[in-house]
């Protein structure tokens, strides 16, 4: 008797479909969240209409084309806070909680290999942060921003500051249990808030703390977004290799000690 034919063939499918696939289900997942939005998207539009309308923080205001407004310094802090809003802390969150409540540990006994899982992940924030970015950019122009400098530089900038902090992410919701990733999570958020050179600059600290404060990776993708988008600077070389370290560290720590369950 010949062997039968199965269709589908039996077995799984090729680790890229798989991606994608999960990928999609990640994203309509973070879509549907209504905590996640507020993080995510209220937060960062609130805080750039806030900041630049009232006066609250000192800011320096020229640009490449001369004195400009408070705006043309705060949209590129505020865009680098929506990425590590999503990538970061919303992820951390969602991922921590995945963890505690199974799901994760089933999509361990899947084919689905752990590395893929997080390349699915940063997939899916890759797509939020694209609506994130549309619906900042219209605010910050609606209240006079005038971006400079190259857009290739600027998605480059996002790109590799969501892999930094997307690994970052997926590091803390692998390794810690999901109440101490959300209470985490939620801390770095507001810290880097502060001192990430995201509404403050960084110059208004000590020199010493300055210094220190420059290598965290949402003061390079502040500071990088600035440089090309305020100043017109073609590529920001040295906050774009500060994420770059940030992204290798945190993506292949996450993958080493990321735990199912």
């Amino acid at each position: 008797m010949s062997a039968g034919t199965y269709t589908p063939s039996p077995g799984a499918a090729p680790v890229g479909r798989m991606i994608g696939a999960q990928a999609v289900f990640e994203t309509r997942m973070l879509l549907r969240n209504g905590e996640q939005l507020l993080l995510t998207v209220i937060i960062p539009s609130l805080l750039l209409v806030l900041f630049s309308t009232v006066d609250v923080v000192t800011v320096p205001t020229e640009t490449a084309g001369g004195s400009g407004r408070a705006v043309d310094f705060l949209a590129p802090g505020i865009l680098a806070l929506a990425v590590m809003s999503t990538a970061f802390t919303g992820q951390a969150i969602a991922t921590g909680f995945e963890r505690r409540y199974g799901v994760l540990k089933r999509l361990g006994a899947s084919p689905l290999p752990r590395w893929a899982l997080m390349c699915a992940k940063t997939l899916s924030v890759l797509v939020t942060e694209v609506l994130q970015v549309a619906l900042l950019t219209v605010i910050a122009l609606a209240l006079g921003w005038s971006p400079h400098g190259n857009p290739l530089a600027v998605l480059l900038l996002l790109v590799v500051g969501t892999a930094a902090f997307s690994g970052l992410g997926l590091l803390m919701a692998g390794t810690l249990r999901a109440e101490a990733t959300l209470a985490a999570a939620n801390l770095v958020f507001l810290l880097l808030l502060v001192g990430g050179g995201v509404i403050v600059p960084l110059d208004k600290f000590p020199a010493g703390v300055e210094s220190v404060l420059a290598l965290l990776p949402i003061s390079a993708l502040s500071d990088g977004l600035r440089d090309v988008l305020q100043h017109g600077a073609s590529m920001p070389w040295g906050d774009l290799g500060v994420l770059g370290v940030w992204a290798v560290l945190g993506l292949g720590a996450a993958a080493r000690f990321f735990r199912w369950e």
